[in-house]
């Protein structure tokens, strides 16, 4: 069982005001999903479609898809029994979760690389496709709320990003019809980011106190399975 005084303290550290008690229950439904021989869901898990980049990388082209599947193998290394655990795994907390929250899109990233060569890779999500990899650099993170978060290990809370936008917020955007979004760090037992998780949704407001402690119990028992995926997260190259 996670210690309340870790529950309390990732609430602080990530300013947000939840109830202890509710979080402590999400989390041990969450960790009840987490189970060995779970059957994988009904779509690869290894690969997934992405739209095509726009010039430069800079924005998705949301109506058009690359012919090339984005493969995880890639960056994860070989198929294995452990790796394809986790990521049903990761699977079946995304379902667990947004039936909860009822998000329009969800997805968990994890941290791959160091320094300039670093990434939010992500690794299941739920929703329209996007973006496979972000940036871990101060220049993307200037319009990008995972890469800021993966920077920092502090969470983006935007309740309208119309809003947001107009006041100068960063923003990336992969639908235009998303209208609130939360972004949460996973973090290692040193603090550092061992990824991030991205909810959206097309409502402003979406994400109430309620919602909110879903989507913090998630952040919180994803590093025990975030931990198992190969490479380290301090290896310095990626593949090419």
């Amino acid at each position: 069982m996670i210690p309340a005084s870790q529950l309390t303290d990732y609430l602080r550290e990530q300013a947000l005001k939840l109830d202890v008690t509710e979080l402590q229950i999400a989390v041990m439904t969450l960790q009840a999903v987490i189970a060995v021989n779970k059957p994988a869901p009904r779509r690869d898990l290894y690969r997934y479609q992405v739209p095509k980049l726009g010039e430069g990388g800079s924005c998705s082209l949301i109506d058009e898809l690359d012919e090339t599947p984005y493969d995880l193998r890639v960056i994860l290394g070989a198929e294995t029994a452990d790796t394809t655990a986790a990521l049903v795994n990761l699977h079946a907390l995304l379902d667990s979760v947004n039936n909860k929250i009822g998000a329009d899109w969800l997805g968990i990233y994890r941290k791959i690389g160091a320094g300039n060569n670093a990434v939010l890779v992500k690794l299941a999500y739920q929703g329209l496709e996007s973006r496979a990899e972000f940036p871990l650099t101060e220049a993307f993170a200037e319009h990008s709320n995972n890469s800021r978060v993966g920077l920092t290990g502090w969470a983006v809370l935007v309740d309208d990003v119309a809003q947001w936008r107009a006041e100068g917020g960063g923003y990336y955007e992969c639908d235009p019809k998303v209208k609130s979004e939360v972004c949460l760090p996973v973090l290692g037992s040193d603090d550092n980011v061992l990824g991030i998780i991205d909810a959206e949704s097309f409502q402003t407001g979406h994400f109430t106190q309620e919602r909110l402690v879903w989507l913090a119990a998630l952040a919180v028992v994803l590093p025990q399975l975030l931990v198992k995926l190969p490479p380290l997260e301090n290896e310095e190259s990626l593949p090419n």
